[in-house]
């Protein structure tokens, strides 16, 4: 804003620590010299009253001494100055100082100096009104169309307005519905008061109303108001503009037209003297004093609006024309004629900078040095474009975006599980079944190296894991702290949790020089909780309709040795087979044979057998590497549970229908509900009485069916809960099957769980189904495709809630047959299988369209024409015998 800057033609600063505001600026010949020249008076709210004129010797200089003709400090704060013909007997003008309590009207005059000093200003107080109510503002006119003299108008905090015919009080009235003053001027033309009151609305009074109404002695009604004596107050027209105003002002072009001119917090109205719009603008800036002034087109009107971003901006109507900067926040503008300069902008700032000054450029002398212009090499430039994408390249699949070693330096966190069970469980009152739970205690241990601001710790476990406290801050202000908290983890539910494991998150600042308030970084830290906190010993059984069988490279391992604290039995029944019960009542056997390297897992729920696999492959790497062999493998050679697995997806899938078909239904009987409630309102509104036609009834019996469908959907989000839960666990069994069986490496692993396990939570608006039908099928038409046709095919972009899970089942078998064929997963574009790709073997992959032609189930059989069912498989040789075990 250089160019447009307000050219400064004199300026000064008022005191010290004075406020100042919009109402504490005039412009006038208060001292009737009669030579056209105004003088700035000003008013402060700490009771300073100074009059002005400005001499400059050249333009941009400061105030001058002689400047100053007048300043006399007053006893009260000075709310308002204006200048008027407020003395009777004479058309001088005079000056009106409005204080809180009191309206004084003044004489400036001035004597002859016959010294270098100069001339001589004076005041001399003519009269002044004690008020009987504190002041707020106040406008004057010929009221009532008198000639020669002004009357005053005061509006009290209060609402009332009290009219003064110059020595003499004259009356007083409350507006209307009053509750905080607002702005207010006069129109001469109209001959009617204007203001907006505390309901965002522009109010016109008329005088003669005004005059001829109640006396306003006191706020409420009296008795003759009551009994029909007086007039009544009425106003004149109304026009809600729906914000608060700052300032009104009225200009008259003619005595056949005027318009009011309303400065509100973010527009600016032009209203003709009826109350109709005449045009309005809404404003970028948020204003802070105004002043329109005659235009030099014919039927227009120019204004002053100053606002906080120190700009002054000249509108023509609701056009910008200029816009120019100040040195200050303007809470008062006025423009007058000054040393025979006309059209001078005076501002006035809230702390008592005044300025006058006129618009007007700054153009710039610089002028930017030509740039030489030199050929371009592109040779060179693509050469060094790509050395620095290979330099990218090379970071990215090093270390990632951000170092690891340096993020990890700053905030070192560590958990550690207790060995053993809390001897008092921390769990409050909660049972599963008959079943005691039982809690454990999680320490997290934190370290800092530097400073760190706003750290945080977040734990989380798998439901129906619940925790003791989740949430922990801390204050890391010097170096080298340590910080140690302490929870108990324990199971609320009936069902076991997909996952033992729990994650422990740290977020904090780490602050920096270009940033102080610190850069935001994550670190985690997983912790492993004991089998013995959802599961306990229990009897073997050998009946049992799903059945797992883990082969391995190694010799068979007691049981005793691998689950030390599950045993129930003797040491040799307990060698070869192991009971395990969960708390809420499912049981899962293992099996261990004693030749063959086969290990059986066995259990009336699918899911169920999750866990204690998981635990089994666990316990032999970890006992394996103890005794130092480093080439242990586990292995799968069974079918795929295919059939158990698509049975929980349906059945989760079923649940989430019917979740919706409830919310449907409630939202229905709420809205039946509140329509009844509406009738009955309105018969008991009616002064007739009417009968209530069974509403009553209907209304009651919609309010039970409203509990009974809220009942229903709490208890089918539960059971949502639980299966989803379920089906996880089921999610993490096939996954592990999947990598026994096709010798997996981690990663595959890591992408199979990426597709298939996607949420932790699951929603009506995002479910398990829809997410995993997309990831299954994106890296069917990527790493695992048959052609570079099928690569070619984009998914589509939106989500969408399936109708059933035909599509979802067909894609699973479709993975697992191409895994079969020897179909690798990876995420790189590069690595993807060339078109045709001919499967390991010889193999020729099964056509797609085929698929589709058959049903989940034949599917699911046929592609695995070499496997048998699991719970048909053939028993593990030589294993314990199970009679004469209790079951």
């Amino acid at each position: 804003m250089s160019l447009f800057k307000a050219r400064d033609w004199w300026s000064t600063v008022l005191g010290e620590k004075e406020e100042f505001d919009q109402g504490c600026l005039c412009l006038a010949d208060v001292d009737n010299s009669g030579n056209g020249q105004d003088k700035i008076i000003v008013g402060s709210y700490m009771g300073y009253l100074r009059i002005f004129n400005p001499h400059p010797v050249k333009t941009g200089d400061g105030a001058q001494a002689e400047d100053l003709l007048l300043e006399v400090q007053l006893r009260d704060p000075i709310l308002q100055v204006e200048v008027g013909q407020f003395v009777s007997g004479t058309e001088m003008l005079h000056l009106a100082v409005l204080h809180s309590r009191k309206l004084c009207v003044y004489s400036v005059s001035g004597t002859l100096g016959n010294v270098e000093h100069g001339n001589q200003y004076q005041i001399k107080l003519m009269y002044e009104h004690n008020l009987q109510r504190t002041a707020c503002n106040m406008t004057y006119g010929s009221f009532g169309g008198v000639k020669g003299r002004d009357l005053i108008c005061i509006q009290s905090m209060d609402g009332m307005l009290m009219v003064f015919e110059q020595e003499s009080y004259a009356f007083g009235r409350f507006l209307p519905g009053s509750l905080l003053p607002g702005p207010l001027a006069y129109s001469s033309r109209t001959d009617s008061f204007i203001t907006v009151s505390s309901c965002r609305q522009v109010e016109s009074y008329k005088y003669q109303v005004l005059a001829f109404a109640t006396d306003a002695d006191k706020r409420q009604e009296t008795e003759q108001q009551k009994l029909g004596s007086g007039k009544r107050l009425v106003v004149d027209w109304t026009l809600n503009i729906g914000e608060q105003a700052l300032d009104i002002c009225i200009m008259s072009f003619n005595q056949s037209a005027s318009s009011v001119f309303v400065l509100g917090e973010r527009n600016f109205f032009c209203l003709k003297d009826n109350g109709q719009i005449q045009f309005m603008k809404k404003l970028d800036c948020s204003p802070s004093c105004f002043l329109p002034y005659c235009s030099v087109s014919e039927g227009t009107v120019n204004t002053l609006i100053g606002n906080h971003n120190s700009l002054l901006h000249v509108y023509q109507d609701v056009t910008l024309k200029w816009a120019s900067q100040l040195p200050h926040v303007p809470v008062a503008v006025r423009v007058g004629s000054l040393r025979d300069l006309k059209g001078v902008i005076v501002t006035l700032s809230e702390d008592g900078h005044l300025q006058c000054s006129y618009l007007g450029t700054d153009p710039s002398l610089f002028q930017a040095p030509k740039v030489e212009s030199r050929e371009l090499n592109y040779d060179a430039l693509d050469a060094e474009l790509k050395e620095l994408q290979k330099i990218i390249k090379d970071v990215n699949k090093s270390q990632g975006v951000w170092p690891m070693t340096e993020r990890e330096d700053d905030l070192k966190i560590s958990a550690m599980v207790s060995p053993n069970l809390d001897s008092v469980s921390q769990a409050p009152d909660v049972e599963v079944g008959t079943d005691h739970v039982p809690s454990v205690t999680v320490k997290v241990t934190l370290q800092n190296r530097v400073a760190l601001q706003k750290t945080k710790l977040s734990v989380y476990v798998q439901p129906p894991l619940v925790l003791s406290r989740d949430q922990f801050t801390f204050e890391f202000t010097a170096p080298e702290m340590t910080r140690t908290v302490a929870f108990s983890v324990f199971l609320k539910g009936s069902y076991a949790p997909p996952e033992l494991e729990g994650n422990a998150v740290v977020s904090y600042a780490r602050p920096t020089d270009r940033s102080p308030e610190g850069i935001p970084r994550v670190i985690q830290c997983k912790f492993r909780l004991p089998l013995k906190l959802v599961c306990l010993p229990g009897q073997p059984s050998k009946i049992a309709s799903h059945k797992l069988t883990i082969d391995t490279n190694k010799p068979p391992v007691s049981l005793l040795s691998l689950f030390p604290g599950f045993a129930n039995q003797s040491e040799e029944e307990q060698v070869n087979v192991m009971g395990f019960r969960f708390l809420g009542g499912s049981q899962v056997t293992l099996l261990a044979s004693k030749t063959s390297q086969r290990y059986r897992i066995q259990s009336e729920q699918f899911e169920d057998l999750w866990l204690i696999t998981n635990e089994l492959i666990l316990r032999l790497r970890e006992y394996f590497e103890k005794q130092g062999s480093k080439d242990f493998a586990c292995s799968f050679s069974g079918s795929m549970p295919l059939q158990e697995y698509f049975a929980l997806i349906d059945h989760h899938f079923e649940l989430r229908k019917n979740g919706e078909k409830l919310e449907e239904l409630l939202s229905e009987r709420a809205v039946q509900f509140r329509a009844i409630q509406r009738r009955l309102l309105t018969r008991f509104k009616d002064k007739t009485p009417a009968p209530l036609q069974h509403l009553d009834t209907l209304l009651d019996g919609t309010h039970q069916q409203v509990m009974a469908l809220a009942d229903a959907v709490e208890e089918n989000q539960a059971s949502l809960l639980q299966a989803f839960s379920r089906l996880r666990s089921a999610t993490h069994l096939l996954l592990l099957l999947v990598g026994l069986w096709q010798k997996l490496s981690a990663d595959q692993v890591a992408i199979l769980e990426a597709a298939f396990l996607p949420l932790q939570h699951d929603t009506q608006e995002l479910g398990w189904e829809e997410t995993v039908d997309a990831a299954v099928s994106h890296l069917l038409k990527t790493c695992l495709s048959k052609s570079s046709k099928e690569q070619a095919l984009s998914l589509g972009s939106q989500l969408s809630k399936p109708r059933d899970t035909s599509r979802l089942k067909k894609h699973i078998t479709l993975l697992c047959d191409r895994l079969a064929k020897g179909g690798r997963l990876c995420l790189s574009t590069d690595a993807a299988a060339p078109p045709a790709m001919v499967m390991p073997g010889g193999c020729a992959p099964i056509p797609e369209s085929d698929l589709e032609e058959r049903s989940p189930e034949q599917d699911s059989t046929e592609l695995f024409s070499g496997h048998k069912h699991p719970s048909a498989e053939p028993p593990v040789p030589e294993v314990a015998s199970l009679q004469g075990v209790s079951e």
